[in-house]
C-alpha cells in the first residue's frame, strides 16, 4: 500500500511529519519513506511550490477506511477544500492498495492521475523501484513520460 503526501502552506515539512504521526496513531504504519521532493504546483499554478513524499504503509484498514483515515488527517491539519488542486496544508492520497483495483464514486485505485505526476512517480520509484501496477506496468516504465516535469530533490 502506498500513499502520497504533499503540502504547500506553512511549515511544509512539519505538516507532512504531523500527517505521518497522525496516520500512525490510526493504525497506518510507515514501512518505507521517500526523500522529500520540492515540486511545482500542477493544475492551479498560482500558488507556492509543494513538498511531497511517498510512503509505503502497512494497515489492517480496508481501502475505503484508509481513505477516510487520510481525510481525517487532512481535516485535523486544517485542510480546507476551496480551489481544486489549490493550496493546502496537507494532502494525503491513497495511490495503491496492493494489487487491488477499486472504482467507486469516492475511491479509484490505483489513483487515477498518478501516471501523469512526476511528484508521485519519482518518489514512488525511490521507495519501490521494482513495483508493478495492477495492470502489469512497471513504475520504472512510466518515468520517461513525466521526465519533463520539474522535480527537485531536497
Amino acid at each position: 500500500m502506498f500513499l502520497s503526501l504533499g503540502s504547500n502552506l506553512g511549515d511544509r515539512e512539519g505538516n507532512l511529519r504531523a500527517a505521518l504521526r497522525l496516520l500512525e496513531k490510526q493504525g497506518v504504519h510507515v514501512v518505507r519513506r521517500s526523500s522529500w521532493y520540492e515540486t511545482d504546483p500542477v493544475g492551479y499554478t498560482d500558488q507556492p511550490s509543494f513538498l511531497n513524499v511517498v510512503v509505503e504503509v502497512r494497515t489492517s484498514l480496508d481501502p475505503h477506511e484508509l481513505l477516510r483515515c487520510a481525510q481525517r488527517v487532512e481535516a485535523a491539519l486544517g485542510r480546507v477544500r476551496t480551489v481544486r488542486w489549490g493550496p493546502r496544508t496537507v494532502d494525503v492520497d491513497v495511490l495503491l492498495y496492493g494489487g487491488r483495483v477499486v472504482n467507486t464514486p469516492d475511491l479509484v485505485l490505483p489513483h487515477p492521475r498518478m501516471r501523469e505526476r512526476a511528484f508521485v512517480l519519482v518518489p514512488l520509484f525511490e521507495v519501490a523501484p521494482e513495483l508493478v501496477l495492477p495492470d502489469g506496468t512497471p513504475v520504472a516504465a512510466l518515468l520517461p513520460s513525466v521526465a519533463d516535469q520539474r522535480v527537485v530533490r531536497r
